[in-house]
């Protein structure tokens, strides 16, 4: 069936518009924070937080966020979209206000965990809306815009955060969220339709407490286990509970008439296939992102502001392939497209593997350039076709969904891929640690940063800790980047497998032509 009229509202660019400027700010304060670390360690001119401070001040974040991204998508779903838009975004903007103001770690912790409260009510409704707003047709075109936004936020953050730091006191990259919150607001309120499913059923109580606390069981455990290991009881416990809460939540929703989310959804190849495809994909580069900027600052030696410059390749990728890739699947299909995406973003990973403490810095630049091309091509297509194998009723169950799976899977791949780093480093540093004296062997021993703030202390003599330091993380990042290559690969035999090929007449079809009715009913 060929749509001969444009069913889309006739000013969704411009909502378009306001719905990136939304999600961009959520994006752009994770990465922004990473840059600030350090300072906020400093007890001269930041909160003197400890290492463990500050692992929490972004895993409260993290933790809040993927235990709520679910439920919020279906309540928005249910009480309306842009409702929940707002007040998402007031929360965050508050939540920004008090952290820039922290006068504790304790305070900025417990204001990022109200961060992750105000973002999980707006990640999920952004893309929902655009799906209701946009003739099927264009859809592809405005989730490529979507994800080139997420990527632009992930690789800018640090370029942000480097200039504010270089002029202004820490607490300017929360600060500068407010300014950015209070116009959102306005705009949202003048330009962005509300939507809502017109047939909610009864709200599934049981069902929306068994996600919150599976998803924050499972999320603890996984971010507790990369920070002091996975061979303690609670990590295993809180792991083992998550899961066991999160089949009892299937369980549940298999047999109750009205669940937040009908399982039987997963039987869908379209729906099934990009999610898992997603959930790979983040766990790879969330992972790499994370020791890479670890690598740029204390191997290479830049500082945050030149190592947010040297990550702009991957933001460039993202801006002039995102919004393409709709393009690209209309001619050459879906299942082409991520496959194309998942092998550039392997061999970025693999190349990684291959990188060295004097490799020249434009090879760097350009494994970042063609990691952001390849995830160009796999997060448009992959949302794409979560997206249309639902209703448009039904779009912030699909957002959430994918969004969840891409939070727990990143949070998974900054835990095990860091665990396989320190573990890796702590091997190749301990012949060059016990030469040092007993007082400083720890610290030395448990990561790069800790041996540098050794070798300060240690004045000239240092000079030898950087370099078992630099060669130690390096030997360690090569196992990471291989490993975190391997799952990324993985994504490919998922689409292979199971992602059905798209034609461009499929890309007109409504999305309750595409999915099944029978799987989509609520």
């Amino acid at each position: 069936m060929e749509l001969t009229e444009n069913t889309g509202h006739p000013r969704r660019w411009a909502i378009l518009g306001v719905l990136v400027v939304s999600l961009l700010v959520i994006v752009l304060d994770n990465t922004v924070l990473n840059v600030a670390l350090r300072t906020l360690a400093d007890p001269a001119r930041g909160l003197g937080a400890s290492q463990g401070e500050l692992e929490w001040s972004i895993n409260s974040y993290t933790l809040v966020f993927a235990g709520l991204l679910f439920t919020f998508g279906v309540l928005g779903d249910r009480y309306g979209r842009k409702w929940f838009l707002l007040v998402g975004l007031a929360v965050f903007g508050l939540a920004s206000l008090l952290s820039a103001y922290a006068q504790s770690p304790g305070q900025l912790i417990g204001a990022r965990a109200l961060m992750g409260f105000g973002a999980a009510a707006v990640m999920p409704v952004t893309l929902s809306i655009i799906s209701n707003i946009f003739d099927p047709r264009e859809r592809g075109r405005a989730i490529g815009v979507w994800a080139g936004a997420i990527g632009l936020g992930v690789a800018i953050g640090p370029v942000l955060g480097g200039l504010l730091l270089e002029n202004y006191w820490w607490g300017s990259v929360f600060l500068i969220n407010v300014p950015v919150v209070l116009i959102g607001l306005v705009a949202v309120a003048l330009l962005v339709p509300d939507s809502r499913d017109p047939k909610p059923g009864r709200i599934d109580v049981i069902g929306v407490l068994l996600s919150v606390i599976g998803l924050v069981a499972l999320s603890y455990g996984i971010i507790d286990g990369g920070e002091h290991g996975f061979g303690r009881p609670l990590v295993w416990a809180s792991i083992v509970g998550g899961l066991a809460v999160l089949a009892a939540f299937v369980a549940w929703e298999r047999r109750i008439e009205f669940p937040s989310l009908d399982v039987r959804l997963f039987r869908v190849p379209r729906f099934a296939a990009p999610v898992a495809v997603m959930g790979l994909v983040f766990f790879a580069a969330m992972g790499v992102m994370f020791f890479g900027a670890f690598y740029l600052q204390l191997v290479r030696g830049y500082s945050p502001l030149e190592t947010g410059l040297l990550m702009l390749p991957f933001a460039v990728a993202q801006l002039v392939f995102a919004p393409r890739s709709a393009t690209m699947v209309k001619r050459y299909g879906g299942r082409a497209v991520a496959v194309a995406g998942l092998a550039l973003t392997s061999a970025a990973l693999v190349a990684f593997a291959f990188a060295t403490a004097t490799t020249p810095i434009w090879i760097v630049g350009l494994i970042f350039f063609v990691q952001g091309v390849g995830m160009a091509n796999i997060m448009p297509p992959a949302t794409e076709s979560i997206m249309s194998a639902l209703p448009r009723e039904k779009a912030g169950v699909g957002s959430a969904v994918s969004n969840t799976v891409r939070q727990v899977a990143g949070a998974l791949g900054v835990a095990v891929l860091g665990s396989v780093l320190s573990a890796v480093y702590r091997d190749q540093i301990e012949p060059a640690a016990r030469a040092l004296p007993a007082p400083v062997r720890d610290a030395a021993s448990e990561s790069i940063s800790g041996a540098y703030a050794v070798a300060e202390r240690l004045g000239p003599a240092g000079s030898a800790v950087t370099g078992a330091a630099n060669d130690a993380f390096v030997s360690a990042m090569h196992w990471a980047s291989g490993l975190s290559a391997v799952i990324a690969a993985l994504g490919i035999v998922v689409v292979l497998r199971w992602l059905p090929g798209r034609t461009a007449e499929e890309q007109v079809q409504p999305p309750e032509q595409v999915a099944d009715p029978e799987l989509v009913a609520a």
